[in-house]
């Protein structure tokens, strides 16, 4: 084991073996050699297997002498930018071994101690001195070594976080939050603004509340230099000799490619800038007025700015974070949330796919839903539905019919995702024509359907639940109303009559009751080669609701379905006293009572539907 002191314990084979090009055990094997062999039989019979008790094993059985060449090294998850250690190769062998170096005396022997040679400091790499000792030269390969792997745990454990975000909004924070700590600062936002048009456009923030954000946004975007990075603006100075009012500090792709220095500002401009860093926004006298009076506001004196772009959109957006002190990135930082940025990027981008995936789904089945409820006499409607994240196929309708009557249908069509979806708007526009020809026939309505959906979707099934609720009594188009005595009459008694196919029955609840509706059970459509069930008549009185309802509304409840009807029934008899007549308030407090995370539970892949129907007294 190579004990590295209150820094890091790297086991040296285990590192040998994953990064065998870094020369930590080269230059291990030349610091401790105080000779340098005659010629390359010497050099590799000197270099036998060793064991040190304070060094423990160090394989340096070489196949080669090219494995002690000096080369850049490779450390997972860091790229070669740095430059190359220079503890891989000790600078006395920088010569041939057996040629002396030029100026030794003929009569040095060339095994000899390099420092009894009297231009010993001329063979001492540049800036190194003549007179550092061996325990100097291994801390600093200590040093340089747990520097390494303290980068490499730091980028592993934020990019492990970022990967574990599901949402687009968490992985924008969790951006926020990791670029804070790398570059050492305290608030930040980010913009998302993906370059090909198609959205969505939002802003997050770290330590930054809508109000705060929305005076930075009152700055000219010519000044702020992360809309500058979006709008591809060119930097203020950069191509004539006009007064700067941008950024003190920019560095571009090409600076960042070749890995030489930043040139001149007029230099760089043609390409496109890959991060902007003002350090001192109080002290540069050139920025824009109004920046300089939204930064003391806000309590924020430097801002270092860097672009997100990843294939196939591009540019997806930008991030800039402030710091409450004059300060700027050191090239370390620099270096890391460049390597960090370039990962969060391309998860974002998937994300950014991800989202629009699911939004044009969702957008397709709310216009496959009804977009409002309709106004029937009598009669009030509310409903609650939420689809999974990956678009399902529960459906519902509430449609008026001639002569006052209403159709209320409710179902689900197996599968998930657009397919799915688009099954469930042709079952539903197809139920919506069978109940108008013959909407006071619900058996009818579902056996054509049944028949539709085996014609011409023979791999797909469905459920579905039909009720015809004619209009009251004695209203225009209606039954005549029955003689009352005293010569009363209820205008406002209905009968509903209803037939399902695989379907959950419906709960109807009032004051006095709070029961299931029997139905007869019946084969999911297109199970069977020919549905058919009896229908069910049922009489709700004034004040009654009619509850109806998917089995999402069950299975998210993650118990048995025989306690999740349980439940139900429970919570619908919970309803108060005083919310009983408002099916609004009666739907949400079903909802409450049965999914205490709420409809919008990412955990959940269930869709939920809940419809309820009030009959006025």
């Amino acid at each position: 084991m190579l004990d590295i002191t209150s820094l890091v314990r790297v086991h040296l084979e285990a590192l040998i073996a994953e990064q065998h090009d870094m020369g930590v055990c080269d230059a291990i094997e030349e610091i401790e050699r105080p000779t340098v062999p005659r010629n390359i039989t010497q050099q590799n019979a000197a270099l036998p297997t060793k064991k040190r008790p304070d060094l423990g094993h160090c394989l340096a059985q070489r196949e080669s002498p090219a494995m002690t060449a000096p080369h850049v090294p490779k450390v997972a998850g860091i790229e070669p930018a740095l430059p190359a250690p220079t503890h891989t190769v000790d600078p006395r062998l920088g010569k041939t071994p057996a040629d002396p170096p030029s100026g030794t005396p003929s009569g040095t022997p060339v095994g000899a101690p390099r420092d009894t040679a009297p231009d010993a400091a001329s063979d001492t790499a540049p800036g190194a001195a003549p007179d550092v000792s061996v325990v100097d030269q291994l801390a600093a390969v200590q040093d340089r070594l747990a520097g390494w792997i303290s980068d490499l745990s730091t980028l592993h454990d934020l990019t492990e976080q970022l990967a574990r975000t599901r949402t687009l909004e968490d992985a924008l924070h969790e951006l926020l939050r990791a670029g804070a700590s790398l570059v050492g600062a305290r608030r930040g936002l980010v913009v998302l603004a993906p370059a090909d048009g198609f959205g969505p456009e939002t802003t997050v923030g770290l330590g930054l509340g809508h109000a705060e954000i929305g005076t930075i946004e009152t700055i000219p975007r010519r000044a702020l230099s992360y809309a500058r990075m979006l709008d591809g603006l060119p930097e203020p100075g950069a191509g004539g000799d006009g007064p700067r009012t941008g950024p003190l500090h920019d560095t571009r792709h090409e600076a960042r490619d070749t890995g030489r220095p930043p040139g001149p500002r007029g230099a760089a401009a043609a390409g496109p800038c890959t991060e902007i860093s003002e350090p001192d926004i109080p002290g540069e006298k050139d920025l824009d007025p109004r920046l300089r009076e939204v930064a003391a506001r806000l309590g924020y004196a430097a801002s270092y700015a860097v672009p997100l772009a990843a294939d196939p959109i591009g540019r997806t957006g930008a991030a800039v974070w402030l710091y409450d002190e004059p300060a700027e990135p050191t090239e370390r930082q620099r270096h890391l949330i460049g390597l960090y940025r370039a990962h969060a990027a391309e998860h974002l981008a998937r994300l950014l796919e991800l989202h629009r995936s699911r939004q044009a789904v969702r957008t397709l089945r709310e216009e496959l839903l009804p977009h409002r409820l309709p106004r029937i006499p009598g009669v009030r409607l509310a409903v609650r539905h939420h689809s999974g994240p990956r678009g399902g196929g529960d459906w519902y309708d509430a449609l008026p019919l001639p002569d006052g009557a209403l159709g209320l249908a409710i179902g689900s069509v197996t599968g998930s995702g657009p397919s799915a979806v688009a099954a469930m708007g042709r079952l539903r526009a197809s139920l919506r024509a069978y109940a108008v020809m013959e909407g006071e026939d619900p058996v009818a309505v579902l056996s054509d359907l049944e028949l539709l959906l085996r014609l011409t979707e023979p791999a797909r099934s469905a459920t579905a639940l039909f009720a015809f609720t004619e209009p009251p009594p004695g209203a225009p188009g209606g039954p005549p109303a029955p003689p009352m005595p005293g010569g009363i009459t209820d205008p406002f008694a209905r009968k509903i009559v209803l037939a399902g196919a695989g379907h959950c029955p419906p709960l109807i609840l009032g004051d006095l009751r709070t029961e299931y509706v029997e139905t007869s059970l019946s084969a999911p459509l297109g199970m069977l080669a020919c549905w058919e069930a009896p229908s069910v008549e049922i009489e709700p009185a004034g004040g009654e609701t009619l509850l109806l309802y998917s089995d999402g509304l069950l299975h998210r409840t993650g118990e048995p379905m025989d306690r999740a009807f349980a439940r139900l029934h429970a919570a619908a008899a919970g309803v108060p006293q005083a919310a009983r007549h408002d099916p609004e308030a009666v739907v949400d407090h079903i909802v409450r009572t049965m999914l205490p995370q709420g409809l919008d539970d990412p955990s959940s892949e269930e869709d939920v539907v809940l419809l309820a129907a009030y009959f006025e007294e």
